[in-house]
């Protein structure tokens, strides 16, 4: 069994936080205290990412497994990025353990296809895990930058990022080519329709890492659920406008 480090705060409903690949738990900072007057909170560290240790899962089903055991029964689940996939996962694969989700900048397939023109580009995927194994901290910052990309205030919250990022080790080699991997295969949208629990979809409509006609898309797939697209805003919208991230949540 793979240890997978939970931290428990708050009280209220019970609001499970999924951070996005090559992060952590850290990365809810700013919004977590006020969060925690709301709901009893409960801050995920993915496999091999912060305080978790590592683990072999290989596929997006594999990785909602090794993380299933830790969470609340009947608990909203709150993804971002890649977490948003681990938590459409688990709204499809336990269905009774997830009353809710909500989904920042989340897509169902990350990589473009010949049917799905809103995803990255293969190739630049794979030219950032070249250079993520050639020099890591630099490809990191970049990746960094780029979820901040057309926020307004970008230079104080990438900051504020990179000081939540780099204050664990990061993550082993192998736990973020195992993460890469899965978002090169995910494709959820033929699932989509199986989601029967209400869905709040967040997303910036300047994000360049997932593009938010994405999030249009899933709005019209998903038949219960509210879509808020976050103006001047990237990949991160809990970060450059925390204040109105938990207005939604508090809807």
């Amino acid at each position: 069994m793979n240890d997978v480090h939970v931290e428990v705060m708050g009280t209220g409903p019970d609001l499970v936080l999924l951070h996005g690949w090559a992060m952590h738990s850290g990365i809810w900072r700013n919004v977590r205290d006020q969060l925690a007057q709301h709901y009893r909170l409960h801050l995920v560290d993915l496999p091999g990412h912060g305080c978790s240790s590592a683990c072999e899962a290989a596929s997006l089903a594999q990785l909602a497994e090794t993380i299933v055991s830790v969470l609340p029964e009947k608990a909203i689940i709150c993804g971002w990025s890649l977490g948003g996939q681990v938590a459409m996962q688990l709204a499809l694969q336990y269905p009774a353990q997830v009353s809710q989700l909500v989904l920042i900048a989340t897509t169902p397939c990350f990589v473009q296809r010949s049917d799905w023109q809103w995803g990255m580009n293969a190739a630049t995927l794979q030219l950032f895990v070249n250079n993520m194994a050639q020099n890591y901290k630099a490809t990191i910052n970049r990746f960094l930058s780029l979820q901040l990309s057309g926020s307004n205030d970008s230079n104080v919250v990438l900051a504020q990022l990179r000081q939540s990022f780099f204050e664990y080790d990061q993550p082993g080699s192998s736990t973020l080519k195992a993460g890469l991997e899965i978002l090169r295969s995910i494709d959820l949208r033929a699932q989509l329709a199986e989601i029967s629990q209400p869905v709040l979809l967040l997303h910036g409509d300047n994000d360049v890492i997932t593009d938010a006609d994405a999030a249009r898309w899933m709005h019209q797939q998903l038949p219960n659920s509210k879509l808020v697209i976050f103006a001047n805003c990237g990949h991160a919208p809990f970060l450059s406008y925390p204040d109105q991230f938990i207005s939604c949540l508090n809807e």
